[in-house]
């Protein structure tokens, strides 16, 4: 297909039972960032999501059942390939992003890169702290290890991608969009960057990564960083 030439962001807002914040979320952004287009992906929401977004007109697209982050973010993904995106942001849908560090991403980005992370501690702010500040920093040292490459928060979502790596996740990549996979592409020529964020409190429902989800999710990152994308097919 051939692909538009714009200069538009498109914020992806993967939303699985969303109905407590996805109002003040999308209406700080056609309020205060009207430049940035968006597209809430509803991933079989059973608490309302899908209703907030038809009656209040939101441009969204609705999963019928729930397909967790890989086919929720690879719909969104699908999304700005179709309509010519050269930039796409994945944006949480319970208020912790900040979309003031938009512009920041993108600035970056022009700079040459296909990938430009939000990291919080490049700032410092002590937003993680415990477990899941242990594993972002092994994490971390993974990456580093099989790469090369040092990707200070490398957990943070707040993730903005060039038009090539929208092609490769709309069309070629079944991968989540997580660390492992941000591994995958730079060992496949992906260049990253990394600019400094802050986020904000949930401001409805409960963390996936509890104590033992974040060991687990931890193990889980670890072994396919170090051990099973030696077996991955190049892309």
């Amino acid at each position: 297909m051939k692909m538009q030439t714009n200069d538009k962001v498109l914020m992806i807002i993967p939303a699985y039972n969303e109905a407590g914040s996805i109002e003040k979320v999308i209406s700080e952004l056609k309020d205060d960032y009207p430049q940035y287009d968006y597209v809430v992906v509803t991933d079989g929401s059973t608490d309302g999501t899908d209703r907030i977004c038809m009656e209040n007109g939101y441009n969204h697209v609705r999963l019928s059942a729930n397909l967790g982050l890989t086919g929720c973010f690879q719909t969104g993904m699908k999304y700005a390939y179709r309509y010519g995106y050269p930039y796409a942001v994945q944006f949480d849908g319970d208020g912790q992003h900040r979309p003031e560090f938009i512009e920041a991403m993108k600035t970056k980005m022009d700079e040459g890169y296909d990938i430009v992370m939000g990291s919080r501690f490049i700032m410092e702010d002590g937003s993680m702290k415990g477990m899941r500040a242990l594993g972002s920093r092994l994490i971390k040292m993974a990456i580093k290890l099989t790469t090369g490459t040092l990707v200070t928060d490398p957990t943070c979502g707040l993730r903005m991608y060039n038009q090539k790596m929208i092609d490769i996740f709309a069309n070629r990549l079944n991968y989540a969009p997580e660390p492992d996979t941000i591994s995958y592409l730079i060992k496949n020529g992906a260049r990253v960057a990394e600019v400094p964020v802050k986020v904000a409190e949930r401001e409805s429902g409960q963390s996936y990564l509890k104590p033992l989800n974040a060991i687990k999710y931890m193990l889980r990152m670890l072994v396919s960083i170090v051990v099973i994308q030696n077996f991955r097919e190049k892309g």
